[in-house]
């Protein structure tokens, strides 16, 4: 028979003061990886930004110790507390380093903090566990405090020191290396990142920064705050907003309130979000509240304007795709999902910034129509991507192109450069044509890739057989920037693409499909500036010694009556790009400095989306009614019949 283990109350074990900080430290700090290393200085950041937040501090400085093990946090705010606690007998310094759930933002009828980042009353408390040596440093009441700590415990008593004028706190701590790891170290380039994003979350606020292992030193200060932000932001995502100005609001209420967002060429939404100053990664009841009232105020320009959305449903994921945004609130007991500050869990916060976002940013869009024609249209560009994306064959791979040149179609003609600032794509109108362009190109930087016959109309076909079109498909790996979803421009291999068709009615429907593709798939060309039409000419006048060319009829016409009286000219047609010798055609396409292009530029998303799915469509009246309606302005003897 098995033997019964005795279990008494001598078995149950009492962590006293930190130690359930030291037992379980990921219960406080998320775990002991870098992620928790760096947490540790988030928290005494974020005590002297709540001075900032507060109007008692305007510049907080850190400094990184020479072996990067250690910190120094220092501000000009008030100073913690050191007079002796009425009731614990001990100084205000000391419980509040060494007591877990000590602090002053617990309420005190407002004599600590409106608002903060901290309320929990755990952040000091748990870096002095967590670390082998802390030592405080208040100035205030015109002298200088000290006292040192070690593994949660105070290893001095308070010192008063010499008398200063100066006022506030400063806190150096090294991390414990039983708890973290002999090889934990601060990364310089996270650190910047993230004392930069507090100065842009706190207008007027200074945050100094200095390494004293590189002597790299470093100062933050934006008066605009997340309005300077977001540029920045969105450039670090490698996005193109799709409108000029981004909307910008501060509002007060019951939650005080910052928002800065701008919509791009992304396939996703990116919302950062912050809640009285401190990052909530996993957003909560303040990005709930954003995005209801972006997709409402959307909604309500759209009515207000009378826009009709036909064809597809416009989802809220739709609306909202493309948009990278900033919201940060203050909230005075704010609810957070853990020490971590994750999550904002305050069931009111959300109703809150709704009410305060929704009727500016529907007043903004209806003074810049402009600009709210233009989130309509990418809305209903991605509910249009989104409705193929559902009806396609979730089986087909897709092959996306890379930079390696063995994933390049084998029909074209690369250039020698890798730089797409400098290199151009000229997609070219049948094989022969190809050959007089590979012959008359500048190997170095013009590519060329010839297609046989006419393309698949993306506006009618599935995103399946798209994909399965073998032109479409050479033409996605040659430019190697993805599609669709995986669009990404900055792995576009050429900065320039031009559309290189015969001058007839063949060449401009090409164009047309081409560009039916680019708008539907490929946005980010377009929106972008890359896509070009050439203009290659259709005839050719020699008069005496001099050459002319002319794109058309009008202007042959024109250069034949400017010439002198006594010279004869001599004019030649080009029936297609394959007549045109070599040296032709890189006088008058392929020269960057001779050539004459059309930029491909999207004026108007709405009407743009509403023709193109009209003509390219799979309606056919719509197309009648078209050409019926237009009919009378038509020149019978300018058709190409």
């Amino acid at each position: 028979m098995a033997k019964t283990t005795e279990y008494t109350a001598a078995d149950i074990e009492v962590l006293e003061g930190l130690e359930p900080v030291r037992k379980r430290p990921a219960m406080y700090i998320g775990g002991t990886d870098e992620r928790g290393y760096h947490h540790l200085l988030w928290e005494i950041v974020d005590n002297s930004v709540d001075e900032a937040i507060n109007g008692h501090a305007r510049v907080i400085s850190v400094v990184l110790d020479a072996d990067g093990r250690g910190a120094t946090v220092t501000d000009d705010g008030r100073g913690i507390p050191v007079d002796r606690h009425p009731k614990h007998k001990r100084p205000a310094l000391e419980i509040i380093l060494c007591t877990l759930h000590a602090g002053g933002k617990f309420g005190g009828e407002g004599k600590g903090y409106q608002v903060s980042g901290g309320l929990h009353g755990v952040g000091s408390s748990v870096v002095n566990a967590l670390s082998e040596r802390l030592e405080a440093r208040v100035s205030r009441d015109g002298f200088e405090y000290t006292q040192t700590f070690g593994r949660g415990l105070p290893t001095s008593d308070l010192k008063k020191g010499a008398p200063t004028r100066k006022h506030g706190t400063a806190i150096a701590f090294r991390p414990d290396p039983k708890i973290f790891g002999a090889s934990a170290k601060f990364d310089l380039e996270l650190v910047r990142e993230r004392l930069e994003a507090r100065s842009y979350l706190h207008a007027g606020l200074k945050i100094h920064l200095e390494d004293l292992a590189t002597k790299q030193s470093f100062d933050f200060e934006h008066p605009n705050g997340i309005a300077d932000y977001l540029p920045v932001f969105v450039s670090q995502r490698q996005r193109q907003p799709i409108h000029k100005d981004a909307f910008v609001t501060q509002r007060e209420g019951d939650v005080k309130l910052e928002v800065a967002l701008v919509w791009t060429d992304a396939v996703d939404e990116c919302i950062r979000s912050y809640v009285n100053g401190i990052g909530t990664p996993n957003g909560g009841t303040h990005v709930s509240g954003l995005n209801t009232a972006v997709v409402k105020a959307v909604r309500s320009f759209i009515e207000a304007k009378n826009i009709a959305v036909k064809g597809v449903t416009l989802g809220s994921e739709d609306i909202r795709e493309g948009l990278v945004a900033l919201v940060s609130v203050y909230v005075a007991e704010p609810q957070f999902q853990g020490q971590t500050k994750d999550r904002l869990n305050n069931p009111e916060v959300a109703p809150a910034v709704e009410a305060l976002v929704r009727p500016a940013l529907e007043q903004w869009l209806l003074e810049n129509p402009t600009t709210g024609e233009a989130v309509v249209a990418r809305g209903i560009q991605a509910a249009r991507a989104r409705a193929a994306r559902r009806a396609a064959d979730q089986s087909v791979t897709r092959k996306t192109a890379t930079s390696h040149r063995l994933n390049l179609p084998g029909k074209l003609a690369d250039c020698s450069s890798t730089d797409p600032e400098e290199c151009e794509l000229f997609i070219v109108e049948g094989d022969s044509a190809g050959g007089s362009a590979k012959q008359g190109r500048d190997r170095r930087t013009q590519a060329i890739l010839p297609l046989r016959g006419k393309v698949l109309n993306a506006e009618q076909a599935s995103v399946s057989k798209v994909l399965a079109n073998k032109e479409l498909q050479d033409l996605v790996q040659a430019l190697g920037c993805g599609f669709g979803q995986t669009f990404d421009s900055s792995k576009l291999r050429y900065g320039k693409i031009f559309l290189l068709m015969d001058a007839d009615s063949d060449g401009q429907h090409i164009s047309t499909l081409l560009l039916t593709f680019f708008y539907r798939h490929l946005p980010g060309l377009l929106r972008g500036g890359h896509v070009y039409l050439s203009q290659p000419p259709l005839f050719r006048v020699d008069a005496g010694q001099q050459t002319h060319w002319a794109l058309d009829e009008e202007e042959r016409d024109r250069v034949v009556a400017g010439l002198p009286g006594n010279v004869k000219a001599q004019i030649s047609r080009f029936k297609g790009l394959g007549e045109m010798p070599a040296d032709d055609l890189k006088q008058t396409t392929l020269d960057p400095s001779r050539r004459r292009a059309l930029r491909v530029v999207i004026e108007g998303e709405i009407e743009t989306d509403h023709v193109l799915n009209q003509l390219m469509g799979k309606d056919p009246q719509a197309r009648f009614r078209f050409i019926m309606d237009r009919a009378t302005q038509a020149d019978l003897d300018e058709l190409d019949v």
